[in-house]
């Protein structure tokens, strides 16, 4: 089971009613963020879910805010003595941009490893995640993640009898594992079906619709999506300033395939993103106006 919260649904800065856009999931106790702006560590506090088990940070670009509220956040993980490693993952110059904002941050009691994307699409295996992050269309180098939990296939008792696996290797032929016992090679293919339909989150902000969200949200579970304009009349201005409108998200979605959209990363000026809403799901049925903290648990289907 995947946890998933969207702490915060706003863009360009935090109000009083709206944090900026960040995304936490939880999974086999280990926790991902994606961006980090100023206000995070309060969304947080407000859902009542702990930062100091957060393993990976992705970030999806180095505007403000996106990454701005990192110094404080690794200081309140430093006070919290946390001592096990941090991963940082994000677009090229990472290891830059964050040195240069941990100047009020210059000591730590725990290492940061940071992982540079240096590709148009890249996929990482960490933490039981599979990532993929995906490069969009921003006025920067900017990148949108896909999560995927993968799920093996079912463990075949008659197969492993017939072949007189021992039960003792059964849980790692499970796990994946390839072991050598008994003068022989016992691989997990030899025991398991063909793999099983898991878990996957698409997301993505700051960016004009591109043929990279569609195809990397393709049946996704949860597709959460920058909607900064539902005004029609700013269907110009989305473009000028590479954003995307709530009817531009909706028709990914529909291409995509995927079960349900969440909007997000909401202009300042949309104080009210429900009153768009009728007209979106006539694109896409399954479209819902993101919200602070909106939280979702997606499961294996049986």
């Amino acid at each position: 089971m995947l946890d998933v919260c969207l702490l915060g649904s706003g863009g360009m800065m935090p109000l009083p009613y709206r944090w900026l856009t960040a995304l936490m999931t939880r999974f086999n106790g280990s926790n991902l963020l994606i961006d980090c702006g100023e206000g995070t560590q309060i969304a947080l506090k407000e859902k009542g879910w702990s930062f100091k088990p957060i393993d990976v940070i992705c970030f999806t670009h180095y505007h403000g805010d996106h990454i701005s509220g990192l110094p404080g956040l690794l200081l309140t993980m430093g006070n919290a003595d946390r001592t096990e490693p941090l991963t940082l993952i994000g677009p090229k110059g990472l290891e830059r941009v964050v040195n240069a904002l941990r100047v009020i941050a210059p000591e730590l009691p725990f290492p940061l490893k940071f992982v540079e994307i240096t590709e148009p699409e890249q996929s990482f295996t960490i933490g039981g995640y599979h990532l993929t992050a995906f490069r969009v269309r921003h006025n920067v180098l900017c990148y949108g993640y896909t999560i995927e939990i993968l799920r093996a296939g079912r463990f075949d008792v008659q197969r492993a009898m017939e072949q007189e696996i021992p039960k003792e290797y059964w849980k790692h032929l499970q796990r994946g594992e390839t072991l050598e016992a008994e003068g022989r090679v016992l691989t997990p293919d030899m025991v398991l079906g063909p793999p099983r339909k898991g878990i996957k989150l698409t997301y993505c902000t700051d960016t004009r619709p591109t043929d990279s969200i569609r195809r990397n949200a393709e049946g996704s579970d949860l597709f959460i999506c920058e909607g900064m304009y539902g005004e029609k009349e700013k269907a110009a201005k989305a473009v000028e300033y590479k954003h995307m409108t709530f009817y531009e998200a909706a028709k990914l979605a529909r291409d995509a395939h995927v079960k349900e959209m969440w909007l997000t990363h909401y202009s300042p000026s949309l104080t009210r993103p429900e009153e768009f809403m009728d007209e979106v799901r006539e694109i896409f049925p399954h479209a819902v106006a993101g919200k602070d903290r909106m939280t979702v648990e997606l499961d294996f289907p049986e």
